[in-house]
């Protein structure tokens, strides 16, 4: 298969060398990705969590070259902001933490932040990387079931969990659609 990009979606940058002598936690795995010698690129998307990540864990992500792109940026810039790092035909794993997304979208993580990414702009994401490149793995974390309000957060996990397998020529339409209302909105705001 090759050398291999991953695409993390997630409210943190989760790049501590260890936390509290532990160094595969939840705080770790994309510093570990960027150790092992298939993984070619990371691009990482969502970010806004308030101390997550201290000066040492950013300036490691920049040393590797880890692309970061806030929250805020898909916001103002749409998913492109996103999906300009992913290389056409490349073999990426997206790594979806339940953080990444709006507390009104995945109310059940441990720890809600506002200002996530909003549920279409992560089937936009999604859909953009199958459109673009080859998904070769997908995997969905950090939902807390216990804290679930009426079943939301366990919905929309389904749901991104289909996404990777109808992704496809079908979903172009609505992508550039909705990127070019997206755009067209921002240009209209400068």
């Amino acid at each position: 298969m090759g050398r291999t990009g991953v695409l993390q979606i997630d409210a943190h940058i989760d790049w501590r060398d260890e936390l509290g002598d532990e160094r595969y936690g939840y705080s770790s795995p994309i510093r570990r990705a960027s150790e092992m010698p298939h993984v070619a690129a990371i691009v990482q998307v969502g970010m806004r969590g308030v101390e997550s990540a201290r000066l040492a864990e950013l300036e490691a992500a920049a040393v590797y070259g880890s692309r970061i792109v806030t929250a805020r940026e898909v916001h103002s810039q749409c998913v492109e902001a996103a999906l300009r790092h992913i290389p056409e035909g490349a073999n990426v794993v997206i790594t979806l933490d339940c953080d990444g997304l709006d507390p009104s979208s995945m109310p059940s993580v441990i720890g809600p932040s506002p200002g996530g990414l909003t549920y279409t702009q992560v089937i936009d994401i999604i859909a953009g990387v199958g459109n673009r490149a080859r998904i070769a793995g997908f995997d969905l974390v950090e939902f807390y079931p216990q804290a679930d309000l009426g079943s939301l957060t366990a919905l929309t996990a389904a749901r991104f969990h289909q996404m990777p397998l109808a992704q496809g020529p079908a979903l172009n339409g609505p992508l550039q659609l909705r990127r070019r209302a997206c755009l067209s909105y921002s240009e209209s705001r400068r």
